[in-house]
């Protein structure tokens, strides 16, 4: 073998070594353009939900705070609503403790039949003072 035939083939040799070191290579760099590209659907996708979450999440802040404005005008007028009630009451208190509506209470269950016993318990006056009461009335 002559030396440059020797050399020719270590050439050749080397070329072909560099040829698959190449290719080995280029299909690595391909994979990697694969994995990459793949990665950055991944990343498309997880952008798309983070921003339909982060829509979500601001719908339901502002229905939040519609619902609280709500709430807060209907506690107000239910305060406003239970005031008026306790005004009332007070009233009502008054006229059935006033003794003319007492009177007419007494009077009206003698006329019903019963007795000064049950009259004064539910009336909250004494047995003498529904008697009193009745017999005002009657002479």
């Amino acid at each position: 073998m002559s030396p440059s035939l020797v050399l020719l083939l270590l050439v050749s040799l080397t070329e072909l070594a560099l040829l698959l070191v190449v290719l080995v290579f280029f299909l690595r760099l391909r994979r990697s353009e694969a994995m990459l590209g793949a990665l950055q659907e991944k990343q498309e996708l997880l952008l798309r939900k983070l921003h339909f979450n982060a829509e979500l999440e601001q719908e339901l802040v502002s229905t939040f705070a519609q619902r609280q404005e709500v709430l807060s005008g209907l506690d107000q007028r239910l305060q406003a609503r239970a005031a008026e009630l306790e005004k009332l009451l007070r009233q009502a208190e008054q006229v059935s403790r006033s003794p003319r509506f007492l009177r007419e209470v007494v009077l009206s269950g003698h006329r019903q039949g019963k007795s000064a016993q049950a009259l004064a318990i539910s009336t909250g006056l004494s047995v003498d003072e529904v008697e009193l009461i009745i017999g005002q009335a009657e002479g």
